[in-house]
């Protein structure tokens, strides 16, 4: 894949686009790839945090409290 540096943002564009990307909880580099494949005319693929995102969008977790399984395991022996 291709990839451009973008020079001399001005503060207050990157300021903006950090708060959007926030908003839309990706990050600032993944919030400029959607505005500029939305300007362009193409539908961005959204990765596996987006879709992971949009399932539990709206959802009230505030008493929701998920406790890692903390338990050691045994490597996989691949010989």
């Amino acid at each position: 894949m291709a990839q451009i540096i973008v020079r001399q943002l001005p503060d207050e564009v990157h300021r903006a686009l950090k708060a959007q990307a926030r908003e839309h909880g990706r990050s600032a580099e993944a919030e400029a790839r959607a505005i500029l494949s939305e300007a362009l005319g193409k539908d961005p693929r959204p990765g596996a945090g987006d879709m992971l995102a949009d399932i539990w969008a709206g959802a009230d977790l505030t008493d929701v409290e998920i406790e890692r399984d903390r338990t050691p395991h045994e490597p996989l022996d691949m010989t």
